[in-house]
């Protein structure tokens, strides 16, 4: 490691570091008395999703020494989301990290907590604990490995200024992340009261059929696949989240061939045809496009693009948070078939039926929905601008390039 700062192994600056404990699924419970921090549940910055933590009933007598404390690190050590490092703050019940992770704590006298995640999320952090996996089919951290990795040593004053400047911009970051949840929240909320809860027995009943299109997307050759930038952009599988929503940072580039038949614009409606197992997180799921990607792209075959008919006054919005009612994503989801892929075929999205509302209440909801959208995007846009500012401090706070301020 080339750095201006002094340096020292990391088992020098832990306390402690534990294996997290086996626990199983069919342990979890919607009453349960304990959370558990998955290997899923930490993002590749180190934030952790703590609403999507299950619970689950455990005997805590017997789990006491794995239950997280504030300021514990927490790295996933195997597989897919292996080294990533969040940060443990606090949650209203105990919190324990599962047998693919490792815990450690931090001795704060030689080191700052908040300091140490950002060095592993960092570039140069990312390749150590890589460098070190062993395994070549399920690459694997473990703690003698991980406690001999190098890492920067500056003064404990200027670590904690550096994590200062640092969780300054995710504290932006996540300020906006949850202005975006407001908005969805809001648009949903408002959806469900007008079109679900206060829906007239008079609204006719009438199916998807008679108001949308969906078209099939590209199936695409791996060999068409290009860097960031250099291709069309490619919606895909992997741009929608579990649960609905886009997902930008699923978005793939293509430089292959395609037909007019594969483009899709920004705003249309995308939906999930395939997922695998059975557990339908995914599939009939659907997202809006939006113009983070330029006003036109491709979309693979994983997906469907769904457009109102001309004849329809139904709107891409409205559409989009009528496939995420429950009793409309029953019927979208009756209509998979597969034994290990499930698949969702163009006329089993078109067969869900519904009440019409009428012209004037869908208008005046796509409205506010519409305005939700583009104060949402504004916000992403914003979110791009200061987590591409991060890295890039990031790597020279680190090194000591860039000096900041203590005392």
């Amino acid at each position: 490691m080339t750095s201006e700062w002094n340096c020292t192994s990391f088992g020098k600056v832990c306390s402690h570091s534990a294996f997290g404990p086996r626990f199983s699924g069919d342990e979890y419970a919607v009453d349960g008395n304990v959370a558990c921090l998955r290997t899923m549940d930490i993002d590749s910055h180190g934030r952790i999703d703590y609403d999507a933590m299950p619970l689950a009933k455990l005997d805590l007598a017997r789990l006491k020494s794995h239950i997280l404390q504030p300021r514990d690190l927490v790295i996933t050590r195997t597989g897919a989301y292996l080294g990533k490092v969040g940060l443990f703050e606090q949650f209203r019940l105990p919190v324990l990290a599962g047998a693919f992770s490792i815990r450690f704590r931090i001795n704060e006298s030689a080191a700052d907590p908040i300091f140490l995640k950002y060095f592993f999320n960092g570039k140069q952090g990312q390749e150590g604990m890589h460098s070190i996996a062993t395994g070549s089919a399920q690459p694997n951290l473990n703690i003698p490995r991980l406690h001999s990795l190098t890492i920067p040593c500056p003064p404990l004053p200027a670590q904690r200024a550096i994590a200062s400047v640092l969780s300054s911009l995710d504290d932006k970051i996540d300020l906006l992340h949850r202005q975006n949840k407001t908005l969805e929240a809001m648009a949903e909320t408002l959806f469900r009261q007008w079109f679900v809860e206060e829906a007239k027995d008079d609204w006719e009943v009438t199916t998807f059929a008679m108001h949308i299109d969906a078209y099939r997307g590209l199936s695409y050759k791996g060999s068409g696949l290009a860097e960031v930038g250099m291709g069309v952009p490619m919606h895909n599988l992997n741009s929608v989240f579990e649960g609905g929503g886009y997902k930008e940072a699923g978005i793939k580039y293509y430089s292959g061939d395609f037909k007019e038949r594969h483009i899709v614009r920004a705003g249309d409606v995308i939906v999930t045809n395939t997922e695998q197992g059975h557990e339908f997180r995914l599939i009939g799921f659907p997202a809006i496009v939006p113009h983070s990607f330029g006003d036109t792209g491709i979309f693979s075959q994983h997906i469907y693009r769904v457009v109102p008919k001309e004849k329809t006054y139904l709107t891409s919005e409205f559409l989009y948070y009528l496939m995420m009612v429950p009793e409309v994503r029953e019927q979208i989801t009756s209509a998979t078939n597969g034994s290990t892929v499930n698949m969702l075929a163009i006329d089993g999205l078109q067969r869900p039926t519904f009440r019409l509302p009428p012209n004037s209440k869908v208008t005046a909801f796509q409205k506010i929905a519409k305005d939700c959208r583009r104060k949402a995007e504004l916000n992403h846009g914003s979110i791009r601008t200061l987590e591409k500012l991060r890295d890039n401090l990031l790597p020279k706070l680190m090194s000591g390039e860039v000096r900041v301020q203590y005392e």
